[in-house]
């Protein structure tokens, strides 16, 4: 086909489509590698794993999403000031065209598929701002069904185009060529009327005395004098005329409406008010927050979203306050959750052995017999997408260590520093005073266990050094490894005793545990296994999986906290220093960043939210803030409970 077949389109056009193409292909790649991770079981997208990005994801799929509603904002001006809106225009007497000739049925598909995508585009603009703020549950199906529409449109897309016009109306887009003197109105008689070699209808007639045909010479204009072109216009002082490129407005329009966003997203920041307090006023960590100084205490209520169970709903609001002394910050978390989840990993006696209960803790990925917990991220810079900065989607995003065995991703850190991790668990430690002090850093040198995926590679994710209060009362194995019967590692000595402790058991794991039941087994009600002790315990006898040997040690015993259950929340109170000292921990002063996510009996898949919420201590004083008089007070002891 020769170079003068092809029709040519005007440079904004093919601009613009061109820039939409990239925006759709990142923005759908990088939010399928992100559906991997969602609440519902998206892991066969792993199929996709070789085309879909791990490097850059998040930090790519929400800037995208803004430019996105930019370039929404610039093609609709662009169309408005070349009047090219008219072409897409769905006035009834077009879609007629749908019984009409061949081109003109086409011509009619065509407008309806640009209107199904504009549908479309909205949708994913409402429902990712709505993601973006904290929202979920329908909004995020909305969303990711939303995109099979955006990649089922290209193939219709193209194959319309190429129906209209062979490949010269697909070439076109890529033929660029000056902006057409404004189209004329539309008239239904170019639908109807073909001509007979039905390449072109003929030129339309005149239809009444002083009509002129279409696309003549206006009448009015004096003869040599220029059309107007088409853009912004203003007149100077001394008569001449200056005019605005349709193109660039368009992108004057798009620029604005993006800084607008990003100027109304800096303004409507969460910041957590940390107010001084006297010691005679700090709270009973104690899990009650009824304290005085809770009341008064200024709340931040965070929506997350994408986490696993919760009613199905995979949503969790999270109201916090804080307070601190000068030497110590108090908190106070309370979320929603429907079920008290304490059976951690339960075993269960059976007429062949010891099964544990378990259903992808093998690959680390369980979502029903796990506890509860509850994590709180610190950064001390602001990082407003931690997604590839703290975590890295992808099976394998680290091509010189083990993929993870979830296939979901990895958690490190990329410019060799610390982000600071808590993690209160409900059956480790958390109904016994304490929140694990962990850490993401850069990625650990893998053991040899890991490089044969016969143990879970964590990446940077790693608990502070010191030693944990509690232990699995089971032998990892990789996966698989649970389908044949396992030892215990410690038996009770007791059994009546310990099945009292955990009162009525109900192994439906989304049914809560009762109030003041022990899902652990301690070393002074438990003994190293023996076969002899095996015998005596009946089948159907169950035994917790966690057990409480020693006690916290060292960096990792930093903070103390205390939790209660009741209709449906939970409620946390947690204690640290301001300044640990440890390299391993933020220093909670104002400027640090946080955020929190909610683990409903399960073992990764926690809610979310994308927003850092920023922490703004108070003064000590008149003339010094905290930051400046920090005491270097002991390790927090159990004064507080």
């Amino acid at each position: 086909m020769s170079r003068r077949a092809i029709r040519k389109t005007d440079i904004g056009t093919i601009i613009l489509h061109w820039t939409l193409v990239v925006l759709l292909f990142v923005a759908v790649t990088t939010g399928l590698r992100i559906a991997i991770d969602s609440p519902h079981d998206m892991t066969w997208l792993q199929i996709f794993d070789f085309v879909l990005p791990q490097d850059i994801v998040w930090t790519a799929h929400i800037p995208v999403g803004t430019a996105l509603f930019a370039l929404a904002i610039a093609y609709t001006i662009y169309l408005g000031k070349t009047g090219l809106s008219r072409r897409i225009r769905p006035d009834l007497t077009r879609l007629t065209g749908l019984t009409r000739s061949r081109q003109a049925r086409y011509g009619a598909i065509n407008i309806l598929l640009y209107w199904a995508l504009f549908v479309v585009l909205v949708t994913q603009m409402v429902t990712g701002t709505m993601l973006y703020l904290g929202y979920g549950g329908a909004a995020a199906d909305l969303h990711f069904y939303a995109t099979w529409l955006i990649i089922g449109y290209f193939p219709c897309h193209i194959a319309v185009h190429y129906a209209q016009g062979g490949y010269s109306q697909l070439l076109r887009v890529f033929n660029p060529g000056r902006l057409a003197p404004p189209p004329a109105p539309f008239d239904p008689f170019d639908l109807i009327v073909a001509a007979p070699d039905g390449k072109a209808p003929p030129p339309r007639p005149v239809s009444a005395p002083g009509r002129a045909i279409a696309n003549a010479p206006d009448a009015s204009r004096r003869d040599g004098e220029a059309a107007p072109r088409r853009g912004s216009r203003s007149r100077t002082r001394n008569g001449q005329v200056l005019h605005a490129h349709p193109f660039v407005v368009a992108i004057a329009g798009g620029v604005g409406s993006l800084a607008f966003l990003l100027s109304l997203d800096t303004a409507t920041r969460d910041t957590l008010t940390v107010a001084v307090v006297p010691e005679d006023q700090i709270p009973s960590v104690d899990g009650d927050v009824s304290d005085a100084v809770w009341r008064i205490a200024k709340p931040v209520r965070i929506p997350t979203q994408q986490g696993a169970n919760l009613d199905s709903e995979g949503q969790s609001f999270v109201e916090i306050k804080a307070v601190h002394d000068g030497s110590n910050i108090y908190f106070s978390f309370i979320w929603n959750d429907p079920t008290r989840s304490l059976k951690h990993l339960p075993l269960l006696k059976t007429a062949d052995g010891w099964r544990l209960l378990q259903d992808g803790f093998d690959r680390e990925d369980a979502n029903s017999y796990f506890e509860d917990k509850f994590a709180v991220l610190f950064t001390t810079q602001y990082d407003l997408i931690p997604g590839d900065r703290t975590f890295h989607a992808g099976r394998k995003p680290l091509a010189d260590k083990p993929a993870s065995l979830s296939g979901r991703g990895l958690h490190y850190t990329t410019d060799g520093g610390y982000a600071d991790v808590w993690q209160w668990r409900a059956a480790n430690g958390g109904m016994l005073g304490w929140i694990d002090d962990a850490h993401f850093g850069p990625p650990a040198e893998p053991a040899q266990a890991q490089e044969q995926a016969m143990a879970p590679y964590k990446g940077g994710f790693a608990a502070d050094p010191g030693v944990d209060l509690t232990s699995l009362n089971f032998e990892p194995r990789g996966p698989g490894g649970y389908s044949a019967p396992i030892s215990p590692k410690r038996l009770p000595k007791d059994w009546r005793r310990v099945s009292s402790a955990l009162g009525k058991v109900d192994l439906n794991p989304d049914h809560g545990d009762g109030e003041g039941t022990v899902w652990w087994l301690s070393e002074a009600d438990s003994t190293p296994y023996s076969a002899e002790l095996d015998a005596r315990i009946p089948a159907g006898t169950i035994v917790p999986g966690v057990l409480v040997e020693g006690s916290y040690t060292g960096d990792r015993a930093d903070i103390r906290g205390a939790a209660k259950w009741a209709a449906g929340h939970w409620s946390l109170e947690a204690v640290r220093r301001l300044d640990t000292g440890s390299e391993y921990d933020a220093l909670l002063a104002t400027g640090t960043y946080m955020r929190v996510s909610v683990f409903d009996h399960t073992q990764s898949r926690h809610t979310r939210h994308i927003r850092p919420i920023r922490l703004e201590v108070n003064k000590c004083g008149k003339a010094a803030e905290c930051t400046s008089t920090i005491k270097r007070s002991p390790p927090i002891a159990g004064k507080y409970f």
